[in-house]
């Protein structure tokens, strides 16, 4: 008896966003059929948000889906205004929103520094794209160009990466979608809508100025509510220490809990980021899961006490102030839990710190948002006399936080 597969072209993903997402050419499909991007369903776009916003386990790969379709939206609208965008450079935008994210690791931007010291993930994402251009014999070449901004034609990459791109238009509306948090919910259509180009320079119109006004607010509600929430914030600085001290049990014991991938990473931390593709692309959230499971009853107390805390959603208090943290009061605070849990001077910033939070909802100092007027007059958005809240979207704000032990069961 034989059995016969057949191959079934998939054309379509159901999303929850937009409805159904096309893939726009066959070449796309094959991008979307890689490893490195079919890495991304395991990796949570939100890391452990879903401590404090329950729905918040959407992927990576979900995120990186919305953004290209989001490029398919914009190269329609832009050409129907008549800019000559070739099936090239459509194809090679499409591929940058797809892959603009591969670089990210487990947990995202919370151990981005903590597995690869120094090194960004616009960074990996360019060395994995580089890696896959190899494989796919140059047919990425655009794309790279595109996402170095080493392209003639700049709007491409702004379209990619600037103060609004899509990348941020399809985060913030998912986001918001699956944190149940709407202070997000940006109607990223009319402000694709709204786009326009002059001088190979992404701009808007002029009238998409409260529109701009609204995504420029929106993104900084979200960052206060939702991205720099203080619950899960705690939560992944517990999970940058857990694996510090992980690192250093592993230098000093040799004796390593976690997966082969995570091992085989840790040992090529020196090395050249070209020489850890493979070991990098291994990894994923399970690999920190199973590390913090397999942690949780080991015999370091420093390590198994971090493990738990975050496995079970039993985290450090974190107090919330309008001023930085005295050196006076941290040291008082280290002092009293040095005393009360027995741990020691180089052991208590674990379980005992303080730092920052911060946010900008425009940066003056990154390349300007320009409108254009209908007689083709080019105007800084900050310029514009409308923008009633441009003082705080222009403002850094901070919060500082001071974070310390609820109990003391863990340690006993």
């Amino acid at each position: 008896m034989y059995v016969i597969f057949f191959k079934v072209k998939l054309t379509q993903y159901n999303d929850p966003i937009y409805g159904f997402i096309t893939i726009p050419t066959p070449f796309i499909g094959k991008l979307i059929n890689h490893p490195y991007v079919q890495r991304l369903r395991r990796i949570k776009q939100m890391g452990l948000s879903f401590l404090v916003f329950t729905a918040t386990e959407h992927t990576r790969f979900q995120h990186a889906l919305g953004a290209m379709h989001l490029a398919t939206k914009a190269v329609a609208s832009l050409r129907k205004q008549g800019i000559q965008i070739n099936d090239s450079e459509a194809e090679a935008l499409y591929a940058a929103l797809l892959l603009h994210d591969i670089g990210h690791g487990p947990f995202s931007h919370a151990l981005e520094h903590a597995l690869l010291p120094d090194t960004a993930h616009e960074k990996i994402s360019l060395a994995l794209m580089h890696d896959m251009n190899r494989e796919f014999d140059g047919k990425l070449h655009l794309t790279i160009k595109m996402f170095t901004n080493n392209y003639s034609r700049g709007f491409f990459n702004q379209l990619i990466s600037s103060q609004i791109d899509l990348d941020r238009l399809d985060y913030l509306k998912r986001d918001s979608f699956y944190s149940g948090v709407t202070d997000g919910n940006i109607n990223s259509e009319r402000l694709i809508s709204m786009m326009t180009v002059k001088d190979d320079n992404l701009v808007f119109f002029t009238k998409a100025i409260h529109s701009i006004e609204k995504f420029l607010l929106a993104r900084r509600m979200m960052y206060w509510s939702v991205y720099l929430h203080k619950t899960s914030f705690v939560a992944e600085e517990l999970l940058i220490r857990f694996l510090k001290r992980f690192d250093y049990l592993k230098k000093t014991t040799k004796i390593s809990l976690g997966t082969n991938a995570l091992a085989d990473l840790t040992n090529k931390k020196k090395t050249k980021l070209v020489d850890k593709i493979h070991q990098f692309t291994q990894l994923d959230d399970n690999d920190i899961w199973v590390t913090l499971k397999s942690a949780s009853n080991g015999k370091d107390t420093i390590l198994s006490s971090l493990a738990n805390m975050i496995l079970n959603r039993d985290l450090l208090k974190i107090q919330i102030l309008n001023k930085p943290i005295s050196k006076i009061k941290l040291e008082s605070k280290q002092q009293f839990f040095m005393n009360k849990l027995g741990l020691s001077e180089k052991n208590i910033n674990y379980f005992v710190f303080s730092g920052s939070l911060g946010i900008q909802g425009y940066n003056l100092d990154d390349r300007p948002i320009k409108l254009c007027s209908l007689d083709g007059e080019l105007i800084l958005f900050e310029d514009f006399s409308e923008i009633a809240h441009f003082p705080i979207l222009a403002r850094k704000d901070y919060k500082y936080f001071l974070a310390y032990p609820k109990q003391d069961r863990y340690f006993s």
